[in-house]
């Protein structure tokens, strides 16, 4: 199993009545750096510098895409997506990463259908900002995560698998791990701690 531990330093939510009066663009990045504090060509500056890139970035094909830095603005997003009945999932502890793991009782969410997912995944920003987007083509799968050699169980994971990676990068790490490249393979992976996918309820 990869390494799906949080390397994000802890942050929180600020309240949607706050976000919704920060400036939140690059043309509005020098009053940014002013609510935050941050100095010209700081570490700081360029980590409010990369969250707008990424977030202002436009979205790939069949991409939808929002970034959210309220609780409120991911569940508006995630229902805009997939409608009102909508569930979060992602994986419940971070036991199992980096070793080997034994899968069972694997069960597809939609029985396992090609189906509509809306992933958030965390963004280094001062405050907590997730990239939440809806990509086409994707299953998204729960299991239950055994240890290999008391086969008791430690984990209960979610992943999702993207079966068209044909508007991926060709430098895009899972290529360079399984030594593909776009559109040749589908790519599965663990939802990371403290990431999440919304799906509609099953």
């Amino acid at each position: 199993m990869l390494d799906i531990i949080d390397r994000m330093p802890k942050r929180s939510f600020l309240p949607k009545a706050i976000t919704s009066k920060l400036p939140f663009s690059t043309s509005e990045l020098k009053e940014l750096k002013r609510v935050f504090g941050a100095a010209d060509n700081s570490s700081m500056e360029h980590v409010l510098s990369n969250a707008l890139v990424q977030c202002e970035r436009a979205p790939s094909p069949g991409e939808s895409k929002r970034c959210v830095g309220s609780v409120e603005d991911m569940i508006d997003f995630a229902v805009s997506v997939l409608g009102h009945n909508v569930v979060a999932r992602t994986t419940e502890n971070v036991n199992g990463a980096r070793k080997n793991i034994m899968v069972r009782k694997v069960r597809g969410i939609n029985g396992g259908r090609v189906t509509k997912s809306v992933s958030c995944h965390q963004t280094l920003y001062p405050s907590l900002l997730y990239y939440c987007h809806s990509v086409p083509k994707v299953r998204v799968y729960t299991a239950d995560i055994l240890d290999v050699d008391s086969k008791a169980k430690i984990n209960h994971g979610v992943a999702i698998c993207h079966e068209d990676t044909s508007s991926w990068s060709p430098g895009h790490g899972a290529f360079v791990a399984l030594g593909s490249s776009p559109g040749k393979i589908e790519v599965c992976h663990w939802i990371f701690e403290n990431d999440l996918t919304w799906t509609t309820a099953d």
